[in-house]
């Protein structure tokens, strides 16, 4: 199930119910969507205290994936309220995420599928390259054997 766009009232009243139901903390700060971000489901920026969250993860994902990107970015502004670890490497954070049931990552989104153009073979074992940008096959042999590789199309 899809959820559509929330407006700034929604997405806050949103967010302060899961902080309040999984973190038993109210939200005080602010919460926005920004468009830019791209391959991320949300970020949290300690200097102003606002949580940003990507409106695509709101379309296209479920709600269950959206709230788990919401309740990361809980752990990570909880935490550096309290003043404890609240980076991805720091043992607070992988503690507070187990609690909460938060994932550590999120998914990526349907719309940024991997596009790849080029298609190169070698020539010795039929070991097939794909890649987003041509190479120089002067340059370059092939990874498993050394062989020589061609260009065999544009996808």
């Amino acid at each position: 199930m899809q959820m559509e766009l929330l407006n700034e009232k929604e997405l806050y009243e949103l967010v302060n119910e899961l902080s309040i139901t999984y973190f038993y903390k109210p939200f005080i700060d602010d919460v926005r969507f920004n468009q830019r971000l791209r391959t991320t489901g949300g970020r949290y920026i300690p200097a102003k205290r606002v949580i940003e969250l990507n409106p695509k993860y709101a379309v296209e994902m479920d709600e269950a994936e959206f709230i788990g990107i919401i309740k990361h970015e809980l752990c990570h502004y909880h935490l550096h309220i309290e003043g404890k670890g609240y980076r991805h490497r720091d043992a607070d954070f992988r503690k507070l995420l187990k609690q909460t049931g938060s994932p550590r990552y999120c998914n990526p989104l349907p719309s940024n599928k991997e596009s790849y153009k080029h298609v190169y073979r070698c020539n010795k074992c039929d070991q097939v390259y794909e890649r987003k940008r041509r190479i120089n096959l002067q340059k370059y042999r092939c990874g498993k054997c050394r062989g020589v590789l061609a260009y065999t199309s544009i996808k």
